[in-house]
């Protein structure tokens, strides 16, 4: 009898077990009143201002409304990182394989170096980019993710925005690493005619090449993978919260000109797979962005975009969210707004965001500040765009690399 007890036991515990997971598996969650309807077939894609600030200030209060505690927030930051991944298609995550890192054109300037460099972010896809060191300072140094948002095509990584915050940013004592995104730049050669970027693919691509990124930045010589920040704007913006929200390594992050809660992203590249609504949730860029608590997290915000509302509708969410850690998470997160500005990463944003990454991964902020405390750029120079490509006729991308959006996508499916 007490074996045949033991049987029954371990059944009914079984069936709970199962029980619980359907009900995880199913679990949707409830919504405020009043928003647009999902669509009868098809995914319920949420693609530019897709909210009114009215609905987007719902949204937010709603999210609050179900997180009373530390607890409940984590639990649904949980089931929000689950379905964007699912909807990236990264769940789970591909296998890690070797990045063949490359490194060519090495350069050294006033507190600097750079190099072109370009990586694997699974066999035959190619990350180009440009690896910015710190000279003379001895290790471990802070690593920084410097994505780009959208703008010149084939120029965006070597602008004068990027090339300016990643070199004072080395020169503070970290090594950054700027790369193309998915589409843009040199990974053009790879897929021709900006067709990579125009598709869905894009956000599935350009995630899983940040977080490789990260493992190209960890594995280098000096590199302190406890301090690791990511700085972006606009559609780098999206990837900088969307990278914080996924990937736990991220310690500092600081998105620009992009968090919204009514706007979710104009490019395929981020709003172009549901990775904001399904049939299990609805999110927004806000609480997206969010998902970064306790982590320190600088808003960066404009008077003339879809930031406009930060300091009274996002900020204030955010400010909540973080409180649910304590008083001293709370003042983890910060906001920048500049009123009379406009969507870009000029000087001014670049001068909020230097000491805020200089606090928090322990850079050094005098090493780039005049005597009046203001950040000195002009030691940089600025290099022509052929200067920081990796690929030329001399070094033609690989043999191996994937030739189409297919081949990509079914080397992806492959390391699942």
């Amino acid at each position: 009898m007490t074996a045949i007890r033991l049987i029954w036991t371990v059944l009914l515990l079984l069936a709970l077990l199962v029980g619980v997971l359907c009900l995880v598996q199913e679990y949707v969650e409830p919504l405020p009143p009043g928003l647009p309807a999902a669509p009868a077939v098809g995914p319920a894609l949420c693609r530019g201002p897709f909210l009114t600030p009215e609905q987007g200030q719902a949204m937010l209060d709603f999210a609050l409304s179900q997180c009373p505690d530390r607890l409940a927030w984590e639990a649904r930051a949980a089931h929000h990182r689950t379905c964007i991944l699912q909807a990236m298609g990264l769940e789970p995550l591909p296998r890690r394989t070797a990045p063949g890192l490359i490194m060519r054109g090495r350069s050294e300037h006033t507190g600097y170096s750079v190099e072109s460099v370009a990586f694997a972010a699974i066999p035959g896809l190619y990350v180009t980019g440009n690896l910015y060191r710190p000279l003379s300072r001895p290790p471990p140094y802070a690593l920084i993710l410097s994505p780009h948002g959208h703008g010149d095509v084939q120029n965006a990584r070597v602008s004068e925005t990027e090339q300016k915050r990643c070199a004072t940013l080395a020169r503070m004592g970290a090594l950054v690493l700027a790369i193309d995104m998915f589409g843009y730049g040199e990974s053009m050669g790879q897929i021709p005619d900006h067709q990579a970027h125009q598709s869905p693919l894009a956000l599935t691509v350009q995630t899983w090449s940040s977080m490789r990124a990260l493992d190209v930045l960890c594995a280098l010589p000096g590199a302190d993978p406890a301090r690791i920040g990511v700085t972006g704007e606009s559609g780098g913006g999206t990837q900088t919260f969307l990278l914080t929200a996924l990937d736990p390594r991220v310690a500092v992050e600081v998105p620009v000109v992009m968090v919204s809660s009514f706007f979710f992203g104009g490019c395929l590249c981020e709003s172009g797979l549901p990775i904001h609504r399904s049939s299990r949730h609805f999110t927004t860029n806000a609480e997206i962005c969010a998902l970064a608590a306790p982590r320190p997290l600088l808003v960066i915000s404009d008077g003339k975009d879809w930031t406009r509302l930060v300091p009274v509708q996002e900020y204030p969410f955010l400010c909540r969210i973080y409180a649910l850690y304590g008083a001293a998470a709370r003042a983890q997160v910060a906001n920048v707004h500049l009123a009379d500005e406009g969507h870009d990463y000029g000087a001014s944003k670049r001068a909020a965001m230097y000491p805020f990454m200089a606090a928090h991964l322990g850079l050094d902020l005098h090493a780039v500040s005049r005597p009046d405390g203001s950040v000195d750029e002009t030691p940089v120079t600025m290099l022509p765009p052929e200067a920081l490509h990796v690929f030329s006729p001399d070094h033609p991308q690989p043999a191996d690399a994937l030739p189409s959006l297919n081949a990509i996508a079914t080397g992806l499916k492959a390391l699942q």
